[in-house]
């Protein structure tokens, strides 16, 4: 499960944010991330509750913008968004597409902090 290296750095981050800044406690994470980043949110919620424990994050809450997959045609030169990877275009059913979104990597957005 990737999900913890991800949590322990982001705990990481947070951290570093708190001695900079001066905040004690963190009570959201907002978090982006692409569809095909192979990062499941409810694993990502069940690891952080279990390594924020003693940490300024403890009984934060993850809130997560997810990027869909897009897609863009070649053939008709559409964009389309999908829940997965489609290897071929809806509209003209071609076959030369080409990935646009979907893939962004983790990325901590905003802390709500006190």
């Amino acid at each position: 499960m990737h999900e913890f290296s991800l949590i322990r750095s982001m705990l990481d981050i947070v951290e570093d944010y708190a001695a900079k800044h001066g905040f004690e406690h963190v009570n959201a994470i907002r978090l982006s991330f692409g569809r095909l980043s192979c990062i499941e949110p409810k694993s990502l919620e069940f690891g952080f509750k279990i390594q924020s424990e003693g940490t300024k994050a403890e009984g934060a809450t993850l809130e997560f913008d997810i990027h869909p997959v897009v897609v863009y045609c070649l053939d008709c030169e559409k964009e389309f968004h999908a829940d997965h990877w489609c290897d071929a275009c809806p509209t003209c059913k071609g076959e030369n597409v080409m990935l646009n979104g979907g893939m962004e990597e983790l990325k901590i957005v905003s802390l709500d902090v006190i």
